[in-house]
């Protein structure tokens, strides 16, 4: 029996920190929560992980393990290589604000598989490529591919998870870019001994990754269930509200995408410069990335969500400068594993906040928070890029990456009241 407010036994409440708030499941009908038993929540947050491994893993990250043989292959510069990861993310702004709109009301699980087929298929096509202008074109389109399965594929999952109260459903969905990461390592480094190129073959590593994005996108049409709630059905979201606690979280969130994206895009460079350990560093960033949300779970009754976004931009912030003051080979392993035990969660429970904070308009958030992602994203690349090849070393972009995620870290920690707040509000 419920006691006098409203609980149930066994209903952990944690005031203003609980990440997975429990939904009104008395105004779902019966078949939707038929649809959140346990075989199905595991068959989803599967499905959720494989294709984030699949269009982020894959699609966006593994361009960083196989960066270094591009470079030699084709004879880019570092101005070059941030122009081409630059498109990529020109894409991937793309595909987040025209998901923004309604047009996909009723077919997001379609949507979001064909994205995860057409992010293998460009992963194949990049192997065929050879001028700056090729594989600009075709990471432009994989970036719009990786944006709609980003939004609607985990519009489909976070939904399941939250109305099942489940407090793993996020955790394993999120987890899945970090195996994919760490997977896209092992691929580049193990494809020599599949026949498939060797490890100074860019051709071979695109190819050999497209076929296990295929393999992925398969399961994803397997698991993946339809959309569950009536907006995903056919209904419009309500526009959304813009909140002094969701501009300030939408706003950090851009930034972060700028901080990031310097080290994710070129540690394993960085790695190979300072003397090697190049694909221990990014299987560590993979690995580490993998267990980062549900490690830092455990922080949340303590510091709220808010609190342990701010810390992850903050230990972010700390990584990067380690990653270039450290000693020799030492130094890109630091980072990967500080970038790795950060960048998932901050992008995991930033999506969250900025859902909870509209849940009126939850899509429409998700978007927005992409699109914000994206532009900073744009920008990281071709800054760092430049600013290596003007002073000959990753260092100074790296230090500046850090300097603005330190900002931002600030930024949360002195509005963290406000949001947590925001995030205990009862909803309408």
């Amino acid at each position: 029996m419920p006691d006098r407010d409203g609980r149930r036994p066994g209903d952990t409440v944690v005031e203003g920190n609980d990440p997975h708030p429990r939904e009104h499941t008395e105004d779902l009908p019966s078949a939707s929560l038929h649809a959140v038993s346990s075989g199905s929540l595991l068959a989803t947050a599967i499905a959720g992980a494989t294709a984030m491994a699949v269009a982020m893993g894959f699609g966006r990250f593994s361009y960083t393990p196989i960066l270094p043989a591009m470079m030699a292959d084709a004879g880019l510069s570092p101005a070059e290589a941030g122009l081409i990861a630059s498109a990529n993310f020109v894409g991937y702004l793309a595909g987040a604000v025209l998901a923004a709109y309604g047009w996909a009301n009723g077919h997001e699980r379609r949507i979001g598989v064909a994205a995860l087929a057409a992010t293998a298929l460009l992963l194949g096509v990049m192997g065929f490529a050879a001028s700056v202008l090729a594989f600009g074109l075709i990471r432009f389109l994989a970036g719009l591919a990786s944006a709609f399965a980003m939004v609607f594929v985990s519009g489909i999952v976070l939904g399941e998870g939250l109305r099942a109260r489940s407090e793993h459903v996020a955790s394993v969905h999120f987890g899945g870019v970090g195996f994919g990461i760490a997977l896209s390592s092992i691929v580049v480094w193990t494809a020599p001994l599949a026949g498939v190129g060797d490890l100074s073959d860019s051709h071979g590593h695109w190819f050999a990754g497209a076929l296990v994005a295929l393999a992925g996108t398969a399961l994803v049409a397997v698991l993946l269930p339809e959309s569950g709630t009536a907006t995903e059905a056919g209904r419009p979201e309500a526009p959304l509200f813009w909140t002094r606690p969701l501009t300030v979280v939408t706003l950090t969130y851009g930034f972060f995408g700028f901080g990031y994206v310097i080290t994710a895009t070129f540690l394993v460079a960085m790695a190979r410069e300072a003397g090697g350990g190049e694909f221990l560093a990014w299987l560590l960033t993979g690995a580490s990335a993998a267990l980062s949300v549900q490690l830092w779970r455990f922080a949340v009754p303590r510091f709220g969500l808010a609190g342990v976004y701010a810390i992850g931009l903050l230990v972010e912030a700390a990584g990067l400068v380690l990653a270039v003051s450290l000693p020799g080979s030492l130094a890109p392993l630091v980072g990967g594993l500080m970038l790795g035990l950060t960048f998932m969660m901050i992008t995991a429970y930033g999506l969250q906040i900025g859902r909870r904070l509209a849940p009126e308009s939850p899509r429409r958030a998700l978007a927005f928070m992409t699109a914000t992602f994206g532009v900073g994203q744009i920008i990281g690349p071709l800054a760092a890029g430049w600013l290596a090849e003007w002073t000959g070393s990753f260092t100074l972009p790296t230090l500046v990456a850090a300097f603005v995620l330190l900002v931002c870290g600030g930024v949360v920690v002195l509005e963290r009241r406000g949001i947590n707040a925001a995030l205990a509000a009862p909803h309408p």
